[in-house]
């Protein structure tokens, strides 16, 4: 809640004390007496009020003299002289009366109860002075049978008070209104759904309700209410990139149990079940608990000092016999800031070249490169929070409530509100099904699309000209071009009709405040770069920049794919986005690093695979990344792979990539390691390490330093706290971070040295002085150009709430037992032209390969557009895209391929001849 700067003075207990206008008198007590002076059941701190369980009443009067009345404290808001007394008699008399209520209806086994000694209600009862209940039992509706049918969640519905705050929780938090109050009196009972089994419902499985719960009539399978731990830890999830805080319970060096913080900015007591749930995979059996080295074909155990002094005489053979740019690295977005930091150093300072790529090469590099190119930095404008702010939401190419959920959720309860939204997407998303505008085009015509929205705000007369003329150049040029384009030809290129699009294009240009969010659909294609470009035009067109609910913000995919890169895991910037090219640039590195460092150009992920083919590269370090899987054409990869003379493979699975290794390294899971993570809005936040790495593995920071000490340079053992120190003095944008200062919640770069941070960007500037307009042409992607006739429609990758990309880690949970497989969408026209019904095998054929994969017949797909995921490696659906690239960033282009389907005769995969 947000409230103006002016006070209101009330007494509370015969004690001035100064409150917020609109503050409520609950809120205003917490602030100034004591956070449990006045007791509560209904009331969350991430929830509304709701005022139904009235144990939190008070008593109110205009003055010392009355009259008073009694009012619920939760939603009552404060006034100018009010008097407020907290625990009158009347008021204990009535708190005492309504709690011995509840406990007719509610069994008293406390002792024995999963809760006990966290349970609020058995708080509460003691706070009023509970010893004996004057009322006859009612119904205690032990006869409810417990509902145990869902993987993570559970239900016990004796030990229901019937608080609504798991239905407030489901609808306020998550938006999945899953959660209802049916029956009456006695009867009234908590549903799911028709009253179906948690299982059955709709239920997404985030556990809000069990959060918010407060007795145990709702929790999960880790009992994460328990007050059994031997200590809980503070740390940040491993998936997306929101980057929540995560609240771990640990037993016996064993974690126990996750909570999300209700004080964490980014995701305030919320999270998704990956991040509250999925954790199980970190002493999966599965895990690598030792070095291996291949040997006679095989791969075989090793100690760590063999495996280092391996590689260390493969790759100074290489170095020597073929020079330092026959090597190359690709580090993680899964690894700490330090750890790809450390990678990168190892790359350029031990090795000597600039061979270093990591994962945003294949998902967000053209947002770095575009948002550089117009505003002079690639990063998030402004921060989640400013969706309070906002007026209007533009969504291109994502979909947050499966790859972003904690976002997600925001972004939903927005439309749901009924607030202006845009939703471009060739499939019916989640958020789509809410949106005032989904513009559904055809994949591959974001530029063109987003050139008609340019067009009719211009036409309109809709742009913000004092913005433009005091904080951007080219404007004049770039007008010039928009107006060329004629609305009835990018109309029929997008499949959108164009008077929706007109009226999307208003309503984005005259909201009072207006955000963008991308994701991958805008960066993988071919003109992803252009793309984020002309996002960042449409900011710029209408003064969209600079303040509190706007800006251009791209949904990062993974953990820290933002820090990846601000680390300097790129082949042509350096740690800090330093130009890694130039000479000035490099001398500072030289006299940083107290080294060579190298000047020449860098080879890029896709550039590696074809220098391994052509021969030229002869090693290759991967840390955390599993590409054979992951990125595009397998077909093109695995011959990469199996044409290196040595692939290092730091990994906590034998992945599909590590099959290929040569050593493979055994790295420590997140819960087992210390560093930072930087989310997709740039806030640093502490990871920390909550168990002691499996015996026989090690962080990966650790090994990185462990092997540039093998090969000779002098690196201290992994310490985040010291590394952080380093990174500040050659980052300009981390000057001030330090492990200490981070706090809890973290802070946004840039850091000045004194610590502040930064919530918005270019407010008064932009980096380089003025933002840059740019105006593109729309064209077609090769993909079909060169195979569109012969293969006829377009499949699209997307991912799924319960899984992570590979799905090395979600795979080795209960996740796996929500959703099973890969399923291909396809619209019910194409499927019964093809003889296909819903759970056939469809063959999918692309000019690389093909794969089968079950149907999944849904109108979320356009007639002509599938759409399918790559979870598991039975299936591995990369066999089937392309090696197409974005012209100026190249990252794989996912989102055109082209493919033709029939129905399958059994399940198998294969590569083209």
């Amino acid at each position: 809640m947000t409230y103006h700067k002016a006070t209101v003075s009330v007494s509370v207990n015969g004690i001035a004390v100064e409150a917020m206008p609109g503050e409520t008198i609950l809120s205003c007590v917490r602030r100034n007496v004591a956070a449990d002076a006045i007791p509560t059941l209904c009331d969350a701190p991430n929830l509304e009020p709701f005022g139904s369980c009235r144990v939190c009443s008070v008593e109110v009067g205009l003055n010392e003299q009355g009259p008073f009345r009694t009012v619920a404290s939760c939603h009552t808001p404060v006034m100018e002289g009010q008097v407020i007394i907290t625990d009158s008699e009347k008021v204990r008399r009535l708190r005492k009366n309504i709690v011995e209520l509840v406990l007719t209806d509610h069994p008293l086994d406390c002792l024995t109860c999963e809760v006990n000694n966290n349970c609020e209600l058995q708080t509460v009862a003691a706070k009023v002075g509970i010893r004996t209940v004057r009322y006859p039992a009612g119904k205690t509706h032990t006869d409810r049978k417990k509902d145990l049918s869902h993987p993570y969640m559970t239900m016990d519905l004796s030990k229901c008070i019937n608080c609504f705050r798991c239905v407030r929780a489901c609808d306020e938090v998550q938006g999945q209104l899953v959660l209802s109050m049916a029956g009456r009196g006695f009867d009234s009972k908590i549903i799911k759904g028709n009253d179906v089994s948690f299982f059955e419902s709709d239920c997404v499985s985030c556990g809000a309700c069990a959060q918010a719960c407060p007795t145990s009539a709702i929790s999960d399978v880790f009992e994460s209410k328990s007050i059994v731990a031997d200590k809980k830890v503070r740390t940040v999830c491993t998936y997306c990139g929101v980057g929540c805080n995560l609240e771990v319970s640990v037993v016996n060096d064993t974690v126990k149990s996750i909570r999300a913080p209700y004080d964490a900015e980014v995701n305030k007591g919320h999270t998704c079940l990956k991040g509250r749930f999925a954790f199980s995979f970190y002493n999966h059996p599965d895990r690598i608990k030792t070095p291996l080295i291949r040997k006679n074909g095989g791969l075989t155990p090793a100690t760590w000092e063999e495996a280092y002094a391996f590689i260390a005489q493969k790759l100074l053979v290489i170095k020597e016999q073929h020079g330092p740019d026959a090597i190359a690295g690709i580090s993680s977005a899964r690894c700490t800031n330090e750890e790809n930091y450390l990678m990168q150093k190892m790359i350029r300072a031990v090795i000597g070249t600039n061979n270093i790529d990591c994962c945003a090469r294949v998902c967000h590099s053209p947002t770095a490169l575009g948002m550089q190119r117009a505003f002079g930095t690639g990063a998030a404008t402004n921060s989640i929070e400013d969706i309070k702010h906002t007026d209007c939401i533009l969504v291109i190419g994502a979909n947050p409530t499966d790859a972003h959920p904690v976002t997600g959720a925001k972004l939903k309860q927005f439309a749901m509100k009924g607030k202006t939204s845009i939703v471009i997407d060739p499939r019916r998303t989640e958020l789509a099904k809410y949106a005032t505008y989904h513009l559904a085009l055809k994949p591959g015509t974001n530029v063109a699309l987003l050139n008609m929205m340019l067009y009719y705000i211009i036409e309109q007369g809709l742009e913000d000209s004092t913005f433009i003329e005091k904080r951007t150049e080219g404007y004049k040029e770039f007008k010039e071009h928009i107006l060329s384009f004629s609305m009835d030809e990018l109309s029929e290129i997008t499949g959108v009709e164009k008077n929706l699009v007109k009226k999307a294009a208003i309503a984005y240009a005259t909201a009072p405040n207006a955000m963008s969010f991308h994701g991958l659909g805008v960066t993988e294609h071919t003109q992803g770069t252009f793309t984020v470009m002309l996002i960042s035009d449409l900011a710029m067109i209408t003064g969209n920049i600079g303040r509190p609910g706007v800006g251009v913000n791209p949904l990062r995919g993974q953990n820290n794919v933002q820090g990846a890169a601000d680390m300097g895991c790129q082949p042509h910037q350096g740690a800090g986005y330093l130009n890694a090219y130039d000479p000035e640039v490099n001398k500072q590195y030289e006299a940083f690093y107290k080294t060579k460092i190298p000047l020449g150009k860098g080879l890029k992920i896709p550039e590696m695979f074809q220098a391994s083919i052509d021969g030229k590269l002869k090693a290759l370090w991967l840390m955390g990344e599993d590409v054979v899987q992951t990125d595009p054409n397998t077909q093109k990869v695995i011959r990469a792979m199996e044409n290196l003379d040595l692939l290092v493979v730091q990994e906590l699975f034998l992945t599909e990539t590590a099959k290929y290794a040569t050593v493979i390294l055994p790295g420590a899971s997140f819960l087992e390691k210390s560093g930072t993570y930087t989310n997709g809005e740039r806030r640093i936040q502490r990871v920390q390490k909550v168990v002691e790495p499996l015996p026989g593995t090690k962080a990966d920071g650790q090994i990185i330093s462990d092997m540039m000490n093998t090969l000779g340079y002098a690196q201290a053992d992994y310490d985040p706290a010291v590394l952080l120190q380093e990174i500040a003095a050659i980052v300009p944008f981390f000057a001030g971070v330090t492990w200490d200062t981070l706090g809890d919640n973290g802070k946004q770069w840039p850091v000045m040295p004194d610590g502040t941070d930064t919530k918005i960007l270019h407010e008064t500037s932009f980096k380089n002085g003025r933002g840059k307009f740019h105006a593109f042409d729309w064209k077609e992607s090769n993909e079909i150009v060169l195979h569109g006739k012969e293969y006829p429609y377009i499949i699209t990758t997307n991912r799924e709430l319960e899984h992570y990309n590979a799905g090395t880690m979600t795979r080795r949970t209960r996740n796996v037992q929500i959703l099973t497989e890969d399923v291909l969408m396809i619209h019910p026209e194409d499927a019964a032209r093809h003889f296909i019904e819903e759970g056939d095998m469809v063959c999918v054929e692309s000019p690389r390969g093909k794969v089968d994969v079950k149907a999944k017949i849904t109108d979320e797909v356009r007639p002509g557009v599938l759409s399918s995921t790559f979870h598991f490696p039975d299936m591995m659906l990369n066999l089937i895209t392309s090696d197409e690239h974005d012209s100026e960033a190249m990252c794989p282009e996912y989102k055109v391929v082209a493919v033709n389907i029939r129905k399958s005769k059994g399940k198998y995969k294969s590569l083209s001849v």
